[in-house]
């Protein structure tokens, strides 16, 4: 018997399938587990997890933050760089 067309394939119906595109692990925002109102610009621990080795802000899939204290963190890093407590780019 030949495979029909747009019928789901044994494994989907099984749960081994793919899933639906984009739904991966879901990763709670580091902020919002800790009660964190605000990011500060001083917290030097967390916003130097937030940059990369080369001194770009990463995105909120990497660091899992929520939007709202990913805004804030970037703000934070923002202001810290200007203040010279964070570098713009790496000491290569």
């Amino acid at each position: 018997m030949a495979k029909q067309r747009g019928t789901p394939t044994r494994d989907r119906k099984r749960g081994r399938g793919k899933g639906a595109p984009g739904a991966g692990r879901f990763k709670p925002c580091p902020f919002c587990r800790e009660k964190v109102d605000i990011v500060d610009y001083k917290d030097l621990g967390a916003l130097r997890r937030a940059i990369s080795d080369k001194g770009k802000i990463r995105s909120s899939r990497v660091t899992g933050a929520c939007r709202r204290h990913q805004s804030q963190l970037a703000r934070a890093v923002k202001r810290a760089r200007e203040l010279g407590l964070l570098p713009y780019v790496s000491d290569r």
